[in-house]
């Protein structure tokens, strides 16, 4: 006795590629970039460097910019 099997049906195609992401398919590599970003803005790690000092203004300008905007 073979058994049935069960498809589901095919949806009308309207010309339009219909793709859902997950909400982590997204979440993720917001969190990574913005970790990563803020973790070469930090202040202690561009003196460390010894680059010029305008370029560590910047950065630690940019750093409490996105603080102030978070909190």
């Amino acid at each position: 006795m073979s058994a049935h099997t069960h498809t589901r049906p095919h949806p009308v195609s309207t010309g339009r590629v219909d793709i859902r992401l997950p909400w982590w398919a997204l979440a993720l590599p917001t969190l990574a970039f913005i970790t990563l970003l803020l973790m070469i803005l930090n202040p202690a790690d561009a003196h460390a460097a010894g680059s010029d000092p305008a370029i560590t203004h910047l950065f630690e300008r940019v750093q409490q910019t996105l603080q102030h905007t978070t909190s």
